[in-house]
């Protein structure tokens, strides 16, 4: 599953606020706050998170879940296991 963590860096390597994520996956931005405020896996409504996904997606994003390998090519960063 996705979390917090993932959302925000990603809106970071996009150089993206949270008014820009929340415009381009049609959603508000008290909804992208609470995505974005879970440390786990964030727990949203199905459709509200693959909302995000697929805008993060069609900005050139690739959200990698914990122990899959990414699918996609080119620069990349990824959270290995904390210390």
């Amino acid at each position: 599953m996705i979390t917090g963590p993932q959302i925000r860096a990603a809106r970071a390597l996009l150089g993206l606020d949270q008014k820009q994520l929340a415009r381009l996956s049609g959603l508000s931005v008290p909804t992208i706050q609470r995505m974005e405020a879970c440390e786990g896996s964030v727990r949203v409504v199905v459709d509200s998170l693959e909302k995000v996904m697929k805008a993060l997606a069609s900005a050139g994003i690739e959200l990698i879940v914990e122990d899959a390998p990414s699918q996609g090519v080119g620069r990349g960063v990824r959270l290995l296991e904390k210390r």
